[in-house]
């Protein structure tokens, strides 16, 4: 038998009968499902120093399992000494199986591990479907060695489903054990 993640079989087995019973979907391919993880991580002190992308990529790269990219500037700002073609963040999106174990491990054990955690916002949400919250620090992972942690970088997580609504992307994202702070859904 292929390997298949523990958040995929569930998503087939329990997930799509839940939400097909709730909004009454008439066929299985009308069930929102997970089509990407981005992630993303701006690291602004990389302008002065140029090792910090390097360190950026290997810890996304750790954290995600698959090899992330640096972002180059696309445009010149006075203001913030940017030039046009410098590194200034590192990013990867996932999908297929290392997206399922990604969020599966996002959920179990890296979630729990912020510190005074109390769920995640649900006004994330953009109005087609898909949701974005931000992490404070990337040291919450189990795959970052703290002692090796030279600089705290947050990162944004972008969750795309197909989901045509919020209600629908907010009703998938609990159903995958996403811990929001309110239990019922304001928009």
């Amino acid at each position: 038998m292929e390997y298949q993640p523990r958040l995929q079989k569930r998503y087939y087995e329990e997930i799509v009968p839940a939400l097909t019973k709730k909004f009454g979907y008439k066929t299985v391919m009308q069930v929102p499902r997970l089509v990407k993880i981005n992630l993303n991580q701006g690291i602004s002190a990389a302008l002065t120093d140029k090792k910090l992308i390097d360190t950026g990529v290997a810890e996304m790269t750790a954290i995600s399992g698959q090899k992330a990219v640096p972002t180059i500037s696309k445009r010149d700002v006075s203001n913030f000494k940017l030039r046009r073609g410098n590194p200034i963040g590192v990013r990867v999106t996932l999908r297929s199986e290392k997206m399922y174990e990604f969020l599966d491990r996002l959920v179990a054990i890296a979630l729990p591990r912020v510190r005074d955690f109390r769920g995640i916002n649900d006004k994330g949400f953009d109005g087609r479907g898909n949701y974005s919250f931000g992490i404070p620090e990337q040291i919450i992972f189990p795959e970052i060695n703290i002692d090796k942690v030279s600089r705290i970088n947050g990162m944004d997580i972008t969750i795309v489903t197909t989901a045509k609504t919020d209600e629908e992307a907010f009703a998938l994202l609990k159903e995958f054990g996403l811990p929001f702070k309110n239990q019922k859904n304001n928009n």
